[in-house]
């Protein structure tokens, strides 16, 4: 991870259903994964979104190292719909533990 994905932090805006990857207060630039949750603590992870002024930065991986992250805490289970997820996990094969056994290939 370089430095400037090393400067966010991680929120989960429940009211959005979106996990942000927050820098400082600036409300405009705010990479994304937007999620479903399903019963059984079962979440799907839909989309992933990093605005254009931020590609390029490893902002995306790092976002989605520390979802995963946060999800083993929590005992969670994943089912990656988004593209960009699932190429996370062929780069990631350590959390090939957390997608949901009825989704596995």
């Amino acid at each position: 991870m370089n430095a400037t994905a090393s400067a966010y932090k991680l929120f989960d805006n429940v009211e959005l259903n979106r996990f942000e990857f927050r820098h400082g207060t600036d409300s405009e630039l705010v990479p994304r994964i937007e999620y479903v949750v399903a019963p059984h603590e079962v979440v799907y992870l839909t989309h992933t979104r990093v605005p254009p002024e931020l590609e390029g930065q490893g902002i995306a991986s790092a976002m989605t190292g520390a979802v995963f992250r946060e999800l083993d805490r929590r005992g969670w289970q994943v089912v990656p719909v988004c593209p960009y997820i699932v190429a996370y996990l062929e780069r990631h094969p350590e959390w090939e533990r957390l997608v949901a056994d009825r989704f596995e290939e």
